[in-house]
């Protein structure tokens, strides 16, 4: 028990935060304000990590600004793959672009995602919210649990969204890779890149086969901070022009 101590306690916090959020927003939102307070709430840790996200987002523009160095030295370097990795990650480290960064909101938001769905599968919060209800939906109500008709509907929307988000994400991953020459800091063309190059697009659906076993609650946290993670991609990834004056990449 006292290994799971602090995630007891942070399920606690979590709780008592989303109660108090919930009869905040009860005379606006009505009987969707515990869904609404999750909503809030995911806005909330988003905007604790934004730093973050723009360290992320800079990154990203060094990184399309070094498009034609990373060329060259795919170029020099074609026939040593060890010494082209080795003089990629210079690259990148001498100009403050690390290719691993962009990790960091992601595995932050992973705590948040396992308290929710602790909250919304157990009692440890202690506050009455596996009660609560979207749509007719019980909040900790999984699709294993049943498909009635609310159910196949609320799940059907939100998984819908998620589904076009991820479409979205990948897109934009693709299109990223071709105007860096690299993916995830490995060379285009460098050894394994094709596979890595295939599999790394495809993580974004990760996202909707997760909700397909999580609780409502989860799957709302994942919608918003999903769409969240859109909106600043729209927002900190503009056009950037490369000292060649070819636009590396919109989105």
């Amino acid at each position: 028990m006292l290994a799971f101590a602090p995630l007891h306690d942070a399920v606690g916090a979590a709780g008592a935060a989303l109660s108090w959020l919930t009869d905040l927003l009860a005379p606006v939102a009505g009987g969707a304000a515990t869904a609404a307070a999750i909503v809030v709430l995911t806005v909330a840790v988003r905007l604790l990590i934004a730093p973050l996200s723009v360290a992320q987002a800079r990154g990203e523009r060094r990184r399309a600004a070094l498009a034609p160095q990373v060329a060259e030295l795919q170029r020099r370097y074609a026939d040593d793959p060890a010494r082209l990795q080795s003089e990629l990650f210079a690259l990148y480290r001498s100009a403050g672009a690390n290719p691993v960064a962009g990790c960091l909101p992601l595995l932050l938001q992973a705590p948040v995602l396992l308290v929710l769905y602790r909250l919304f599968t157990t009692a440890d919060g202690g506050t009455g919210l596996l009660d609560e209800r979207l749509a007719g939906v019980a909040l900790g109500h999984h699709l294993a649990d049943g498909l009635s008709v609310p159910v196949v509907a609320l799940f059907g929307v939100l998984l819908s969204v998620l589904l076009a988000l991820a479409w979205w994400t990948s897109r934009r991953m693709r299109r990223a890779a071709a105007a860096t020459g690299t993916v995830a800091g490995t060379p285009i063309e460098g050894p394994g890149a094709a596979t890595v190059g295939r599999l790394l697009p495809l993580l974004p659906y990760v996202t909707v086969l997760v909700a397909l076993v999580l609780p409502l609650a989860a799957v709302i946290y994942l919608v918003t901070t999903t769409a969240w993670s859109a909106l600043e991609q729209v927002v900190l990834r503009r056009p950037l022009v490369t000292p060649g004056g070819v636009e590396a990449h919109r989105r």
